[in-house]
């Protein structure tokens, strides 16, 4: 037997698809229908746009991206563990610690890789002009 509940949860639901429908055919019927080539035209910040949009993103960007997701669960990880601390016990100290160093040597191997250098170094611009 089905509870009121699901009910209100049915009705809530169509409703909820009703008004998005709704503002979806208003927007569709009360929206501009004239298109020009002004307003096809791309914008950027005023100016007309001038050569390719496919720009090579810079490695340090993408980089600074993959950290913070790296670095952004492990911090979930950590405070949900932190939250837990008194029900884990000894053994949540341990996989705790073990998660930690595992992801600390994974930054100290891509530190010494090279992987955080970022800016020019001496390094590798004597080894580059030496080819």
């Amino acid at each position: 037997m089905l509870t009121p509940a699901f009910y209100q949860l049915t009705i809530y639901a169509i409703a909820s698809v009703a008004l998005i429908g709704a503002l979806l055919l208003a927007t569709w019927w009360l929206g501009a229908k004239r298109t020009t080539p002004a307003k096809e035209m791309p914008y950027e910040s005023g100016v007309a746009p001038s050569g390719t949009a496919r720009l090579a993103w810079p490695v340090p960007f993408y980089l600074v991206a993959i950290f913070f997701i790296v670095f952004d669960v492990e911090a979930a990880f950590i405070f949900t563990w932190a939250v837990a601390w008194d029900l884990l016990g000894m053994a949540g100290m341990v996989q705790i610690t073990v998660f930690v160093v595992v992801l600390l040597a994974g930054l100290v191997w891509l530190w010494k890789k090279g992987a955080l250098d970022w800016g020019p170094s001496r390094e590798r611009n004597a080894a580059f002009d030496s080819d």
